[in-house]
């Protein structure tokens, strides 16, 4: 196939290729090239937009397409009175496939370009900065166990009127031109040996907009004009796409929505939609919305569970065990009572767990009053089954008859495929595609609820149950993490040491997650064995910092014994990096007549501020050094009485750091004043007020963790 014609390539562009974007920039990208182009050439319509080789690429790609196609239609540049949505629906497909291919096997950024020309012929461009890696051609998949990823450029070839692939240094550009009036497959597309059979190759098929796109928005599912005949024209009880007779499925009338080149972006948009879900209720619910009533009447769907373990998965009778009916979705939400309960009393019942496609399922027909048919899918990520989707479609009055054989899970057509009076394959088959990302979504969603559970329990685990209260003093806390769902870098304890004496702490540790959870586990257990062993404030921080010396040190030598067993070359005992630090803010308090004598020390932590009665606010601790940093070193402390109305303010470097562009909180002794502004206030209000001014510093939520603890003397 030969490349684009060079008049086309060498035509200048209206505007540069934006800076790198994702998908909430697509559009402003897409807009702001459309605009150029219509004041600079308006002889053509001309998009260009440069993304990011990762996952959200393709999204991106449908976005920028989304945007140009309606303002270019608004602008009424030329080419675009022939844009049907047809050509849209075919356009996103294309720039998703070729996208998707692209970042999958060149890994690199892309560039995607889209063009009108004066005919109405859209010409699609996606370049990436790995020339020496062919463009996938999908000969290895199959039409039962399509990729992930995307069905490969036979679905391409078989859009455009024509493809091909230019070749320029360190760049490599597959197009593709989409002809207003429609394409017959290019050369080398089909049904020939090799190629993949989808919907969109198929002839008689008319495709609709994906969901999301604005025209597809306009009426009501599942409807045609006054006089349309089913796609196809086939006969009742014949298969509409081949003619032949006997087969058990018949399309109905919405079903023109879905077996065409529609019925490929409604996964492509699936994907984005069910990809980005970390509950797995809200990705039950969201499957619902997904089938009803574009491809079912209803659905429900059933969630097991998997700690019950595989032996256990199902019962004598076949049923789930374990299995929670997690979400049941009906056209007419008068149904969903009725179908909820006869769908709990009919739980899925699959042969084979780990059998592939659908299965019959009983049709709850006294619930609905209507006939039939209805299928099972198991939903099985990972090598585990997750649980099952359930749809089901009514016939119509005239062949409702053929529901008596509608819940057999042995009715079955020559090919092989379940057959289903209510159900054509194609709609089985994209139901089936439907499921597999639908079950991996379950599976991510539970990983992710795996993984907060446990950083909950690390979490809990690694902080005081509560706070000591002390007398004679008034105490406020604010412990905010930034990953709520896993462990803080920041920690804080306050307790009781004996002998009419209190400590507190307020530490931050190098790192995050496990790494600063092991810290943690280690620092404040020694803290309070070492405060009630009768250690000072000193002693305790030279002790604490040649503990976690020790402890870095066995654990470079841990690591380098497993590289050497591995293989790997030798390491000396001791080299590596010992990355097992913290700083911390360590004080004791001795309530006497009158007040609170306080003994602290900080090891590289922010200084802690006093607030007097009349609103002068001083540093009360010199700087030192981080523990776990240097050996042998040694700590003083600083000793001060908290009088009647003074306050501590200690805080943590989430506090001091907070960023609004290249400010910080604490320039300029911000943080001091802001502490003047607490003059009069109680410990509470203090620490609230601290809270909030650091919060509104800057637009956006803050990027640390914030911990400060505030003690003011009665």
């Amino acid at each position: 196939m030969g490349a684009i014609p060079t008049q086309r390539e060498t035509v200048s562009r209206a505007s540069a290729a934006p800076a790198h974007t994702d998908e909430a920039s697509a559009e402003a990208s897409a807009e702001a090239s459309a605009e150029a182009s219509a004041e600079g050439f308006e002889e053509c319509a001309r998009a260009r937009v440069t993304l990011l080789g990762s996952s959200l690429a393709p999204g991106a790609a449908r976005a920028m397409v989304r945007a140009a196609l309606t303002d270019w239609s608004a602008l009424c540049l030329p080419g675009t009175e022939h844009l049907t949505e047809h050509l849209a629906a075919d356009a996103l497909v294309v720039v998703s496939e070729l996208v998707t291919n692209a970042v999958v096997h060149a890994g690199t950024d892309v560039e995607v370009g889209l063009q009108v020309e004066e005919t109405g012929t859209l010409v699609v461009e996606v370049a990436d900065q790995h020339p020496s890696r062919a463009p996938r051609g999908g000969d290895h998949e199959t039409p039962h166990e399509p990729a992930e990823y995307g069905r490969g450029l036979h679905l391409v070839a078989a859009l455009a009127e024509a493809w091909g692939v230019t070749y320029r240094p360190g760049t490599k550009t597959v197009w593709a031109r989409l002809p207003a009036g429609g394409a017959e497959p290019a050369d080398g597309a089909g049904a020939g040996a090799g190629a993949v059979e989808t919907p969109a190759a198929r002839p008689g098929v008319e495709a609709v907009e994906p969901p999301g796109h604005a025209a597809y928005a306009g009426g009501p599912h599942g409807t045609l004009p006054t006089g349309a005949e089913e796609p196809g024209g086939a006969p009742d009880g014949a298969d509409s796409a081949s003619g032949a007779p006997g087969r058990p499925g018949r399309r109905r009338p919405r079903d023109r929505e879905w077996l065409g080149r529609g019925a490929l972006s409604f996964l492509a948009e699936a994907s984005d939609l069910l990809a980005g879900q970390l509950d797995e209720d809200l990705v039950a619910s969201l499957t619902g919305q997904l089938i009803v009533p574009r491809l079912a009447d209803w659905c429900g769907v059933w969630l097991e569970d998997e700690t019950l373990g595989r032996g256990a998965w199902s019962d004598d009778s076949g049923a789930a065990v374990g299995a929670r009916l997690a979400r049941v979705w009906h056209a007419g939400e008068g149904h969903l009572d009725e179908l909820r309960a006869a769908l709990e009393k009919e739980p899925p019942r699959p042969r084979d767990p780990w059998r592939s496609g659908p299965v019959g399922h009983p049709w709850p027909g006294e619930a609905l009053g209507t006939h039939g048919t209805a299928l099972a899918y198991r939903l099985v990520a990972g090598g585990r089954p997750l649980g099952s989707l359930v749809i089901g479609r009514a016939d119509p009055p005239d062949t409702s008859g053929a529901s008596d054989t509608a819940g057999s899970p042995d009715t079955r057509d020559s090919s092989g495929f379940p057959g289903s009076p209510g159900f054509p394959d194609e709609i089985t088959g994209l139901v089936e595609d439907l499921s597999r990302r639908v079950a991996l979504a379950i599976g991510a969603a539970r990983q992710y609820a795996r993984q907060a559970t446990i950083s909950a329990v690390l979490q809990r685990g690694l902080l005081p149950g509560a706070v000591a209260e002390i007398p004679g003093v008034r105490s406020a806390l604010v412990y905010e993490p930034r990953d709520k769902g896993g462990p803080s870098g920041d920690f804080y304890d306050l307790f009781p040491a004996g002998d009419g004496r209190w400590c507190f702490a307020v530490g931050d540790v190098q790192g995050k997650g496990p790494e600063a959870a092991v810290v943690i586990g280690l620092a404040r257990p020694w803290l309070r064995l070492l405060a009630r062993e009768q250690y000072g404030v000193p002693d305790v921080l030279d002790r604490l910092n040649q503990l976690l010396l020790d402890d870095a040190t066995e654990a470079a030598d841990a690591a380098a014994r497993a590289l050497v067993a591995a293989g790997g070359p030798p390491v000396a005992p001791g080299d590596g990096p010992q990355t097992r630090f913290l700083s911390l803010l360590y004080g004791e308090l001795v309530p006497f007549e009158g007040g609170v004598r306080c003994t602290l020390a900080s090891a590289g932590h922010p200084l802690p501020l006093l607030l007097g009665p009349d609103g002068t606010v001083s540093t009360v601790a010199c700087p030192q050094t981080l523990l776990g940093v240097v050996e042998d070193a040694t700590y003083v402390s600083e000793t001060f009485e908290l009088r009647s109305g003074d306050t501590l303010l200690c805080v943590t470097d989430g506090v001091t750091e907070r960023r609004s562009g290249s400010r910080q909180f604490d320039d300029g002794d911000g943080l001091a004043a802001a502490l003047a502004g607490c003059t009069g206030l109680d410990a509470g209000l203090v620490a609230e007020r601290i809270r909030r001014l650091v919060h509104e510093f800057g637009p956006r939520p803050p990027e640390d963790d914030l911990a400060l603890l505030v003690l003011q003397a009665e």
